[in-house]
C-alpha cells in the first residue's frame, strides 16, 4: 500500500532537525538561499502537470481527467496568482522578496533567471551559483518531468509538496520576525500562506487525482509509489545537505 512505504519518510522529514538548528539570522538566510530553488523547481513540476491534465494547446480540446483539470487550474491560480496586500503575486515571486527583505543572497536564483530569460529552456545551476544541495534536488526533479509519466508526476506532487515545514519552524520565524522588526515578514507570511492554500481540501483532491490517474493498474501504482519515494528522499538528502552546510 502506498501509504506504507511513503509514512516513515514523511515522518522522518516532519521530525527532520534542521527545523530546530536553525537559530539565528544567518542560519535562516542560508536555508532560504538554497530552498529558494525548491520553490522554483515546484512551480516547474506543477506546469509539467498542467501541460498534461488540461489542454494548452490551440486548437483546445478536453482532456479525459475533468477533476484532475480543476484542482491542477485552481493549485496553479493561488501558487502563480495569489493576492498579497492587494496586488497579484506569485509564491515564488514573494519568496525572492522575503529574501531580499531578510537580506538573503538572492543573485543565484536571479542568475537562473538570466538563463530561462534566453528563451531556449536550458539551465545550469552550477554557473548560476546554486547552492550544490539546491543542484542536486532539482535535478532529481528535472529527471522525473524529461521522464513524462503523468502519475509520477502527480504522485510527486501529492507527496512530495512544501508543506512537509512543521509548526515548529513557522514559529522559529514568526520569532525571528518579532525580534528583527518585521525583517522576516514575508517570508512568514509566504510559510503560512502556502501551508493555509493547502489544507483541508486540496490534500484529499490530490489523493483522488493520483487515484484517477493510476485507476487499477498496479504497474502503474508501483509507479506512482517509486515516485513519491523518491520525492520525498531528494527532499530529506536537501534538509540533510542544508543541515551539513549551517
Amino acid at each position: 500500500m502506498l501509504s506504507a512505504r511513503i509514512d516513515p519518510l514523511r515522518e522522518r522529514l516532519a521530525s527532520h532537525p534542521l527545523y530546530s538548528h536553525i537559530r539565528t539570522t544567518e542560519q535562516l538566510r542560508a536555508f532560504m538561499e538554497s530552498h529558494v530553488f525548491a520553490v522554483w523547481d515546484f512551480m516547474s513540476l506543477l506546469k509539467a502537470l498542467q501541460s498534461r491534465l488540461t489542454s494548452v494547446t490551440v486548437p483546445w480540446q478536453p482532456t479525459r481527467w475533468p477533476e484532475c483539470r480543476r484542482f491542477i487550474n485552481e493549485i496553479v491560480l493561488g501558487e502563480e496568482s495569489d493576492l498579497f496586500e492587494g496586488r497579484t503575486v506569485s509564491h515564488f515571486e514573494l519568496y525572492l522578496e522575503a529574501m531580499r527583505e531578510s537580506g538573503a543572497d538572492a543573485q543565484p536564483i536571479l542568475c537562473l533567471l538570466d538563463q530561462l530569460a534566453a528563451g531556449s529552456g536550458d539551465f545550469d545551476l552550477g554557473l548560476a551559483g546554486a547552492p550544490a544541495p539546491a543542484q542536486r534536488f532539482v535535478d532529481s526533479t528535472f529527471a522525473l518531468i524529461r521522464q513524462g509519466r503523468v502519475h509520477a508526476l502527480a504522485a510527486a506532487f501529492t507527496f512530495g509538496r512544501e508543506d512537509v515545514i512543521p509548526d515548529m519552524f513557522r514559529k522559529l520565524v514568526r520569532d525571528l520576525n518579532r525580534e528583527f522588526g518585521g525583517q522576516f515578514a514575508k517570508f512568514q507570511w509566504y510559510l503560512e500562506r502556502h501551508i493555509e492554500v493547502d489544507g483541508e481540501d486540496h490534500g484529499p483532491l490530490a489523493l483522488r487525482m493520483v487515484a484517477d490517474l493510476c485507476g487499477d493498474d498496479e504497474k502503474l501504482w508501483n509507479e506512482a509509489g517509486r515516485a513519491a519515494v523518491d520525492a520525498l528522499e531528494a527532499r530529506l538528502a536537501l534538509w540533510d545537505e542544508i543541515l551539513e552546510r549551517l
